[in-house]
């Protein structure tokens, strides 16, 4: 994260993300299911859905594997539902150019790993009075149910790893794009420590 000054000179706390470029590997589509004139029944399309595969980052000839003649990138991802994939052909370039200051993004990445963690850090939980008899007791989760159903319900908040899920960030704002570097200036926080791959949603 970083710092700008907007008109007014008060300061923005922004993020900067490396936003592509991104390249179109690969479009699906929904194929219509065909009779068989061999047996009965239907004979499904290859793909059966609509989306479009990218990659970012491509590697070097010396990194990539025999077996990966198709993943010469080293992150590829999958987009589909609400997208017109007759705008795009394969090998199209997708870039920051896309984007303009002032959009509003809904960004998506796995948050930090915080490791084990107690119920008092991980879900908030008030902990024991410090009355008499809570000795070293104060942040222990206490009571975790009654003598019925004699075991522990499914969902219960309990101490455990904390982090590492996929949160998504929405309604975030560009405050600046830099075609030149690649770059996107986010208004506020993403998701992630240094590093993280993020889904950016316009």
């Amino acid at each position: 994260m970083s710092q700008i000054f907007d008109v007014k000179g008060q300061i923005v706390p922004v993020t900067l993300i490396e936003a592509g470029p991104c390249y179109v590997l690969q479009k699906k589509t929904k194929e219509k299911p065909r009779t068989s004139p061999a047996a009965s029944g239907t004979v499904r399309g290859k793909d059966g859905y609509e989306a479009i595969q990218i990659g970012f980052k491509k590697l070097k000839e010396s990194k990539v594997k025999k077996t990966q003649k198709q993943k010469s990138y080293r992150h590829i991802k999958e987009f589909k539902g609400d997208i017109d994939i007759s705008k795009y052909n394969i090998g199209d370039k997708i870039d920051v150019s896309i984007f303009k200051e002032g959009d509003t993004l809904k960004i998506s990445g796995i948050s930090k790993g915080k490791g084990f963690a107690g119920v008092v850090k991980r879900w908030g939980f008030a902990g024991q009075s410090s009355s008499h008899g809570v000795k070293h007791e104060h942040r222990t989760i206490g009571s975790i149910g009654s003598r019925f159903p004699q075991r522990v319900i499914k969902g219960r908040r309990m101490p455990g790893r904390m982090g590492t899920e996929r949160v998504t960030v929405k309604n975030l704002k560009i405050a600046k794009v830099d075609a030149e570097n690649n770059l996107l200036v986010v208004r506020g926080a993403v998701p992630g420590r240094k590093g993280t791959l993020l889904e950016i949603r316009g």
